[in-house]
């Protein structure tokens, strides 16, 4: 879908009488380490955020940009936290679905409708799960540039200096060349998710 379709959502959802439509989102669900962190964002109806779009596909100082500008125009927005210990134990999934809930819950407007992408909030809230929402609707996007900018700040300014010997402010966790060579050197941090480590290095570490 062309960046001009980035409203086409909302438009339609506008149209049927929906007021506070929230976009939904989640960062850091691959990362080795950390948290699962979620964004929920209300934006004026008809606001075009020219540069807002997928997350994935913004540089990092167009992240931060567009952050701001997010976040002066937001008519509410949220975020939330899911640690590594309860995505060990609910499975990474439902610890993203939890920190979702969590965020539209902590808005200070309620949303009447949720644009969630690819993923369902358990919520008695009208919602539509968008495949790629993050690159096809512009609520979407915001929640993911508001998650991603919120966790990789929480990567270099509070995990980093915990756990300088993991180069987390360089990979934010995900499982990089070097953040492999790190876990075989130092073994798992507190912050990491036992869960991910067994599964992707199971056969070049004994960590348990």
């Amino acid at each position: 879908m062309e960046r001009k379709d980035m409203l086409s959502h909302e438009r339609e959802l506008a149209r049927q009488g929906y007021r506070f439509i929230a976009g939904v989102d989640e960062a850091g669900r691959g990362s080795l380490f950390g948290d699962v962190v979620a964004a929920a964002v209300i934006l004026p109806p008809e606001l075009r955020l020219e540069e807002v779009n997928d997350s994935k596909k913004l540089t990092a100082k167009q992240r931060e940009r567009c952050y701001d500008r997010i976040i002066g125009h937001a008519v509410a927005w949220a975020v939330a936290r899911v640690g590594p210990e309860e995505i060990d134990r609910i499975n990474i999934r439902q610890a993203s679905r939890l920190a979702m809930k969590l965020a539209v819950e902590a808005l200070e407007v309620k949303p009447d409708y949720l644009l969630v992408d690819a993923e369902t909030v358990e919520m008695d809230v009208p919602q539509l799960a968008v495949v790629h929402g993050d690159a096809r609707c512009q609520a979407i996007a915001a929640a993911s540039i508001i998650a991603k900018v919120t966790r990789d700040r929480l990567c270099t300014d509070e995990w980093d200096p915990l756990y300088p010997e993991y180069g987390i402010a360089i990979h934010k966790g995900y499982a990089t060349k070097l953040h492999r060579e790190r876990l075989l050197e130092f073994g798992p941090s507190p912050m990491h998710r036992r869960s991910f480590l067994g599964r992707l290095l199971d056969e070049q570490l004994t960590l348990f």
